[in-house]
């Protein structure tokens, strides 16, 4: 998967289902992203990073050229500036519907869709803010929650064959595209220097006792 800067992709485990109005059109719909519903994006020993879509993520987001691709690459399968793809925030969230009706791999991806062969989403984008909250899970561990709260770009939407639950350790930190090893950098530097004030503390109390 190509990374690109400051491009993050998500894999969701939301199915891609057929229209089922329409039987016979090769169009698919499906969710790319979910709001206000918790992932865990990252999970080690002592950390764990989740991540949160506020539904009013996309409300300023930039949609003029949005693509439908696989895995995000390759050819494009279907395109809003030609009427192929729609890209619409719903109460749930980010709701696409496709027509791959147009190519001939475009009607081979649909039969994987309908087979049951792929089953995935996944979007890239940019974030423009987001909120970071740093606090503990019941069993103690460093618990770091960004919430998205506003996208500045949509790239494309693509059917995935991997869901984000089998990810490994390395496609996950892919995903973010270094957004994991940030966040792990500020926790880390925000430990230490609660340590140096705590030792700060500690000394000028044992000098103010001499």
């Amino acid at each position: 998967m190509p990374i690109k800067s400051n491009r993050e992709y998500r894999n969701m485990t939301m199915e891609i289902r057929e229209l089922e109005d329409q039987p016979d059109a090769m169009v698919v719909r499906g969710y790319a992203s979910t709001f206000d519903e918790p992932y865990t994006l990252y999970e080690d020993a002592d950390w764990r990073l989740e991540e949160v879509v506020d539904r009013n993520a996309f409300a300023n987001t930039d949609m003029a050229d949005v693509i439908m691709q696989y895995d995000h690459e390759g050819r494009v399968f279907a395109r809003n500036k030609n009427n192929t793809l729609t890209v619409t925030p719903d109460d749930h969230g980010l709701l696409i519907e496709a027509n791959l009706g147009g190519t001939e791999l475009g009607r081979q991806l649909y039969e994987e869709i309908r087979g049951g062969y792929t089953d995935k989403m996944s979007f890239g984008f940019t974030v423009e803010a987001a909120d970071i909250l740093d606090t503990k899970t019941e069993d103690g561990k460093a618990l770091t929650v960004r919430t998205i709260t506003s996208i500045r770009k949509l790239y494309d939407v693509s059917a995935v064959s991997i869901p984000a639950n089998d990810a490994t350790e390395i496609s996950v930190r892919s995903l973010a595209d270094g957004e994991i090893e940030r966040l792990k950098a500020e926790r880390l530097e925000a430990e230490e220097e609660a340590l140096e004030r705590r030792r700060a503390e500690i000394k000028a109390r044992a000098l103010g006792g001499k």
